[in-house]
């Protein structure tokens, strides 16, 4: 194994703040389900603007997908709600961060 092969094996954190008709439909239950599955940690909140902000950690591919799976159009995951935009931001994962959880 090479270093980019070792590198690209680190944990990575993804922040999404989804836009859209996503408050008060069980967005934020579905996304936690989601990220379970892909075995993330993190959470979902909702944001005082009508936005839920996604912060998920784990290897690049999971958040990958997760991210895929909060822009995809239509939703073939039946996602609650209506996203319109998804803004991504990418850095280093955080320590400390032991589940996914809903705020």
């Amino acid at each position: 194994m090479d270093a980019s092969e070792s590198s690209a094996a680190e944990p990575v954190r993804g922040t999404f703040f989804v836009h859209g008709y996503v408050q008060g439909v069980g967005f934020r239950w579905w996304v936690r389900a989601r990220a379970l599955e892909l075995g993330l940690v993190g959470h979902a909140r909702n944001t005082v603007d009508g936005r839920v902000e996604v912060v998920a950690q784990g290897p690049p591919d999971a958040v990958d997908r997760l991210q895929e799976l909060l822009t995809e159009v239509p939703s073939t995951a039946r996602r609650p709600g209506r996203v319109t935009q998804v803004v991504s931001q990418r850095s280093a994962a955080k320590d400390g961060i032991t589940s996914f959880v809903e705020r």
